[in-house]
């Protein structure tokens, strides 16, 4: 069975390949989780963030935006001696203030119907014969990102935002040697 070259051998990234990687997700908590846990790996490898998943679910409330846009100093400190999740002080207070923003594109219509409205509610299907034809960004992405920084998120950039297009299905990026680019592109219709 063919997969996208990225993935390696590493059980656990097999399985998020497999099961996770650009099926289309359409609820706006799990897609602010995703940004967020994208701009975690901002300097990292993704792998990294992957095996650190469920210590972030824990240290953050399970991504509860109503939750951890109510936190200030104190849980910052207390995130900060976590050694669960990478403790870096700008990407924890982002994390509190973008899910202050969330609540607000909440009331404005939705996070979900923000970003998939830049692909006018259908992933995007890439026709892509080798991993050195996926792009870094793209001028959608950059488009996102700046839309997304005018708000007040951080850790937002097109690099990142390309990767969490990716992997929320925004676009399907698994190359056309892999097993799971035709089912994903099946999953295009809501």
């Amino acid at each position: 069975m063919e997969r996208c070259a990225w993935v390696g051998s590493e059980q656990i990234y097999i399985d998020y390949h497999d099961t996770e990687w650009g099926v289309p997700e359409w609820d706006s908590r799990a897609l602010w989780e995703k940004l967020i846990l994208d701009g975690f790996q901002a300097g990292l490898s993704w792998i990294t963030i992957l095996k650190k998943r469920e210590n972030f679910r824990e240290a953050f409330a399970e991504f509860e935006p109503q939750i951890v846009a109510g936190w200030g100093e104190d849980e910052v400190a207390k995130l900060l001696t976590n050694a669960g999740i990478i403790r870096h002080r700008g990407k924890i207070e982002a994390t509190i203030s973008n899910a202050r923003i969330w609540l607000e594109m909440e009331k404005d219509g939705g996070f979900d119907r923000f970003l998939w409205n830049y692909v006018d509610g259908a992933p995007l299907q890439s026709r892509l014969a080798t991993m050195a034809e996926v792009p870094a960004a793209t001028d959608l992405s950059t488009r996102i990102s700046k839309d997304l920084k005018k708000r007040g998120f951080r850790f937002c950039g097109p690099t990142i935002v390309y990767a969490f297009m990716q992997a929320v299905g925004m676009v399907n990026d698994h190359t056309l040697n892999c097993h799971r680019h035709d089912p994903v592109a099946k999953l295009a219709v809501r």
